[in-house]
């Protein structure tokens, strides 16, 4: 549903939106999508990662995202039929050979057959970090579109920029999408070899760690900053302190929010606020940035011990290919972390921007009570609400009191008839191999809507066990607001957009997510002990309460 339902006082309906069986994506989300971020998820989701898929010649179609109240549900479309639910599959001799005889599965087997041997990520990945490459043609493309005066801008040309940035951020979103097949797929293809080697997955992800320079490159440049600030004023609490220091240091901090001023930092969506919007959250996170390079150099020598740990219980025919497949998933990884703050988090940023201006003009003409009632206008409602012929401010504000009262809790983890998947065994050897890559990615991202643990139990990141004050926060906003140095953040789950929040962590703990979740993936890049996928976090442990982080275990106890 793109469209705010007409009776928002109406009970909560939830049916599938579709053929098929939709999981419950909470990994990500965890209150209803804004419309404009309905519109753009829904569109470009399914079309960005069927270009993917198809690249790698998966037998299948694609990832649809639809929403039922305002929640993502996801579905893995199937390459035949992808709009008609299959609850029972047809015997496996006449399915493999329907299989071979589908014109489509017979041109992907032939893709798969190639991919296995070019290995199209490699390119991809240097396309990625080559100097003019996709980084910096995303990142020219997002400041074109900053570096509009929005003041400055008529009615009309205003209404002109936010539907560029709608259809910026569709673009973005596809291209997303579409690169995490090259960054997902060397990462599934070696712990799918992990596997069928008999070597748990636990084992293995640990191996990415440190792989992903980008996701420290923002504590690292707030630090040099922190530095210099603790030399010339170590009384700085704010901001306007910072900037003060000098007129170099002022000129640093802009230099920081010209490339990442404009990301949403709480939430995959439009009503997130930008670090822009947050002085006091990038001033805490300047101040308490820590000097790493210590951590850095043991995780280097940690890595390389469990990595020969590891090698030396693979045959030795295959360690080759061990070491090939291991050198391409921590090269994949840091496009991964990449990927989102260019592709997502900024352009949404935009577009925030963009329908505040909006909501600035609708308020000085009577038609919002504030800016951030734009926020809820849908696609083509944004040109006559700039006008005062939108749905109304009492309309709006009803749009965003009814999102902010839905509850995820209340929502089933699954809609739908369950889908049995075709046994890998019945695809031909190069499919069945990208197949499986897509499930342990699926299962290790948290994706699958399956409960993998029980109580406070979870999957456990890092080595050192920690005890700390838990701030349990259901928004990203609360989190903000109520973090500081050394607490144990508590929330159902993180997007890379908390950044800035978890540097400050003690150690986190998420309700939703797996090993190979944002949670998880920062947190060993961090070096943040963490216990991801518990799910009576937030129901067992209340702000303010001490808690015990045991990663090794994967258990967080109350103390």
């Amino acid at each position: 549903m793109n469209r705010p339902p007409t009776d928002l006082s109406a009970p909560l309906k939830w049916e599938a939106p579709g053929a098929g069986q939709w999981n419950l994506d909470r990994s990500h989300v965890n209150r209803p999508a804004t419309p404009i971020n309905q519109y753009i998820q829904s569109r470009s989701t399914v079309r960005g990662s069927r270009l993917g898929l198809c690249e790698l010649g998966a037998p299948l179609d694609g990832l649809d995202f639809r929403f039922v109240n305002g929640l993502v549900y996801s579905r893995i479309r199937p390459l035949v039929n992808p709009d008609k639910a299959s609850t029972k599959l047809p015997p496996l001799p006449l399915l493999k050979l329907a299989i071979r005889l589908h014109p489509e599965m017979r041109r992907r087997a032939a893709i798969a057959e190639r991919v296995l041997k070019d290995r199209p990520w490699r390119t991809v990945l240097e396309q990625w970090h080559a100097p003019g490459g996709l980084r910096d043609s995303y990142e020219a493309a997002n400041l074109r579109i900053q570096d509009v005066d929005l003041p400055a801008l008529s009615d009309e040309k205003l209404v002109e920029h936010v539907h560029d940035t709608i259809d910026h951020a569709l673009t973005m979103w596809e291209a997303h999408f579409r690169l995490h097949s090259h960054d997902l797929g060397p990462i599934g293809f070696l712990l799918g070899a992990a596997i069928r080697w008999g070597l748990p997955t636990s084992d293995v992800i640990p191996l990415l760690e440190g792989a992903s320079p980008s996701t420290s490159e923002a504590e690292k440049k707030l630090r040099s900053i922190r530095e210099a600030v603790n030399s010339a004023a170590p009384d700085a609490s704010s901001l306007e302190d910072i900037r003060a220091v000098s007129p170099d240091l002022s000129a640093q901090v802009d230099a920081f929010l010209r490339l990442r001023g404009r990301l949403v930092i709480s939430r995959y969506d439009i009503d997130g606020l930008t670090l822009a919007e947050s002085s006091d959250v990038l001033a805490s996170t300047i101040l308490s940035a820590r000097d790493t390079s210590s951590r850095h150099s043991q995780s280097e020598k940690n890595v390389h011990n469990r990595t020969s740990a590891v090698r030396a219980r693979i045959p030795a025919s295959d360690q080759p290919h061990f070491d090939m497949l291991l050198t391409e998933a921590r090269t994949a990884m840091d496009l991964r972390d990449d990927n989102g703050p260019h592709t997502v988090e900024w352009p949404l940023g935009l577009v925030r921007m963009a329908l505040l201006e909006v909501g600035s003009r609708m308020v000085r003409r009577d038609s919002a009570f504030d800016a951030a009632d734009a926020l809820e206008l849908t696609v083509d409602e944004v040109e006559g609400s700039i006008l005062g012929r939108g749905p109304g401010r009492e309309v709006l504000r009803a749009r965003r009191e009814w999102r902010q009262k839905i509850d995820v809790e209340g929502a089933p983890r699954r809609l739908g008839p369950e889908e049995p998947p075709p046994p890998l065994e019945v695809l031909p050897e190069s499919m069945a191999r990208i197949a499986g890559f897509v499930q342990v990615v699926i299962s290790e991202a948290g994706l699958d809507g399956e409960m993998k643990t029980t109580g406070l139990n979870g999957v456990g990141i890092g080595t050192e066990i920690f005890t700390g004050r838990a701030r349990v926060a259901s928004t990203p906003e609360e989190a903000l607001t109520q973090m500081e140095p050394g607490d144990v953040l508590v929330v159902p789950c993180t997007t890379p957009a908390f950044n800035m929040v978890l540097s400050m962590a003690g150690a986190v703990i998420t309700a939703e997510g797996g090993a190979l979740s944002h949670a998880a993936v920062l947190a060993r890049e961090l070096g943040i002990p963490a216990v991801v996928g518990v799910p009576d976090a937030l129901q067992a442990i209340t702000n303010g309460a001490t808690v015990q982080v045991d990663p090794v275990a994967g258990t967080v106890r109350l103390i």
